[in-house]
C-alpha cells in the first residue's frame, strides 16, 4: 500500500533508514515491517498532497465500513 501524502511517505522513509530521529509521535511506524516500510517510502510525490486531512483519507480511500 502506498504512502497517501508526502508528509507521511517522508515519514515511513525516515523510519526505514533513520529510526532513532523519529518524533515520538511517529514511533508507532517502528512497529510495521521492513517491507511495508519500504512500500510507503519508495515511489514519487509528484502527485502526492502535502497532507492529508482525515475527511481526505476518507474520500481518497472511499466510504469503507
Amino acid at each position: 500500500m502506498p504512502s497517501t501524502s508526502k508528509a507521511q511517505r517522508r515519514a515511513a522513509a525516515i523510519a526505514e533508514n533513520e529510526p532513532e530521529k523519529l518524533y515520538k509521535r511517529n514511533r508507532g511506524l517502528l512497529k510495521m515491517s521492513k517491507s511495508e516500510l519500504h512500500d510507503f517510502a519508495s515511489g514519487g510525490e509528484k502527485d502526492l498532497p502535502t497532507r492529508i486531512t482525515r475527511e481526505g483519507v476518507k474520500k481518497r480511500l472511499g466510504k469503507r465500513k
